[in-house]
């Protein structure tokens, strides 16, 4: 009986420990995706504002950005350098990412 309630509890304590990592790991997941969308957003926008790729800088943004299933929350100019803020929605949560791109200094 106490082999029982032991290996009862180990399997128990491993299904936890599995839980978490699994939670862990799509939370790190998600955060490079959101990465990704807001980096390849400043990028998109930066290039339309220094003329090097068509459209309207902030919509090169959202365009790219929905590619990857965000939002752009914020996507601001400041001469050739973009700054864009995304958003991801996941169940209840909300996760936010920002980036940076322009001509180097």
């Amino acid at each position: 009986m106490a082999g029982t309630m032991t290996t009862a509890g180990i399997l128990a304590a491993t299904a936890v420990l599995a839980a978490g990592l699994a939670v862990a790991g799509a939370a790190a997941s998600l955060s490079q995706r959101l990465a990704a969308a807001a980096d390849a957003g400043a990028l998109a926008a930066a290039d339309a504002a220094s003329g090097a790729a068509g459209g309207i800088p902030c919509e090169r943004a959202r365009e790219v950005a929905a590619e990857f299933g965000a939002v752009v929350e914020a996507c601001d100019l400041d001469e050739l350098i973009a700054t864009v803020t995304v958003s991801l929605r996941v169940g209840p949560l909300s996760a936010h990412a920002s980036a940076r791109a322009g001509p180097p200094p």
